[in-house]
């Protein structure tokens, strides 16, 4: 599924526009980075947790000479899995859409 391809399945489920959609999906990708930058850790019952890890220094292989390098210690963005994505197999992946659709502004007049 391509990024555009959600935004549209997103669009429908919740009955709002495609640029409504994509602004929500900027907006938890960038909550989610920013709070894995500030070594935070979201978790979504059921869903998922994403997380920072640190990744240790180690040497790798150059795959066209098979010379040695050097690889640096880094941070990475890391998802586990929560009950609902592990159970795939069980038929437990359900989406029990709790929205509705958005309350429309009253007339002021």
């Amino acid at each position: 599924m391509t990024k555009a391809e959600l935004v549209a399945q997103i669009a429908e489920k919740a009955k709002i526009t495609k640029a409504q959609a994509e602004s929500a999906l900027a907006a938890f990708q960038c909550t989610v980075t920013t709070e894995l930058v500030n070594d935070g850790k979201i978790t979504l019952m059921g869903f998922g947790t994403f997380s920072a890890s640190k990744r240790a220094a180690r040497v790798g292989r150059n795959p066209q000479t098979g010379k040695e390098i050097k690889i640096a210690a880094r941070r990475v963005g890391k998802f586990t899995a929560g009950k609902t994505l592990k159970d795939l197999d069980a038929g437990n992946a359900r989406c029990k859409s709790k929205s509705k659709a958005p309350a429309k502004p009253a007339n002021k007049k």
